[in-house]
């Protein structure tokens, strides 16, 4: 990378904490070398209270592209010019891009759920999506599902203080998208997960459960509830075949696991800074040979 830059080599970043982990620089500079464009990516651990001070920066360094993770997509998205229709639904945001001296916020998340189901051959519109989960991943696959024509969507989370947040989600989700059915249940209830399921064509696990160390635990406790022609989708990519999807394939179900959605989150990130589509299988082989 140190032949390549020089004093106009354009800078794009990465903020929120810890952000050690990343394979955000390793995916990005990869792309920007393997395209011949004239940027560096750099991960800076950022915390709530940095949020205004990092995206005051961003301005005065002119920089192009920061994606956002957490903890502080939500943060950041009160210091935008304009939001995507996501983005506005969620109040969050993990990519930004400044265009004509305004910031632009946005969520890709979603986004790279639904591409990495096209990439599969899958299509959200018209059909029916249970989504197990109530967080940042969860929300954004809801929204986007929505936005992409989703004709239903059920949605289990943890009926704890954070239960009310999912309602009202959803209910910005009705008021957006009035022709998508879309409704809330305790992810404790088994019996009507399993009906859920039942009528579903995607299954999507949002939780962290599977990732590790909790790789032999799964949000569906009864394999039964698993039917052949159901796409079941995991947005764990640590461990690559969770419990979950392992007991689907056994029953039969189409799966695809969270890798691709990391990637393609990124990928309509790399679109949005660049104009360019991200050299997808370079950087699948990239991050996960």
């Amino acid at each position: 990378m140190e032949k390549r830059i020089s004093g106009k080599t354009g800078l794009m970043a990465l903020i929120g904490s810890p952000i050690g982990h990343s394979g955000s620089p390793a995916m990005y500079n990869y792309s920007f070398e393997k395209l011949g464009l004239d940027y560096a990516y750099l991960a800076f651990d950022v915390k709530v209270d940095g949020v205004e001070k990092a995206i005051e920066a961003m301005k005065t360094l002119h920089v192009k592209g920061c994606n956002v993770t957490m903890p502080c997509k939500n943060e950041a998205a009160k210091y935008m010019d304009e939001l995507s229709p996501a983005a506005r639904i969620i109040g969050a945001v993990n990519t930004i891009v400044e265009k004509d001296g305004k910031l632009m916020g946005y969520i890709t998340d979603g986004e790279g759920f639904v591409d990495n189901l096209r990439d599969h051959g899958v299509e959200i519109a018209g059909n029916k999506i249970t989504v197990c989960g109530g967080g940042g991943a969860a929300a954004a696959i809801q929204v986007q599902c929505a936005l992409e024509g989703a004709r239903e969507i059920s949605v289990f989370n943890i009926k704890d203080e954070f239960f009310d947040r999912t309602l009202r989600l959803a209910e910005k989700i009705r008021q957006e998208k009035p022709g998508c059915v879309i409704n809330v249940y305790d992810i404790e209830d088994m019996e009507i997960m399993r009906r859920e399921i039942a009528s579903s064509q995607v299954f999507a696990n949002a939780t962290i459960v599977g990732m590790k160390p909790m790789e032999e635990q799964s949000v569906v406790k009864d394999v039964s509830m698993f039917h052949p022609g159901l796409v079941v989708v995991d947005a764990v990519y640590n461990p690559k075949e969770t419990k979950l999807l392992r007991e689907a394939k056994e029953a039969g179900c189409t799966c695809i696991d969270g890798q691709g959605m990391l990637v393609w989150q990124g990928a309509a990130a790399f679109k949005l800074f660049t104009g360019l589509d991200m050299p997808v299988e370079g950087v699948k082989e990239l991050l996960f040979k």
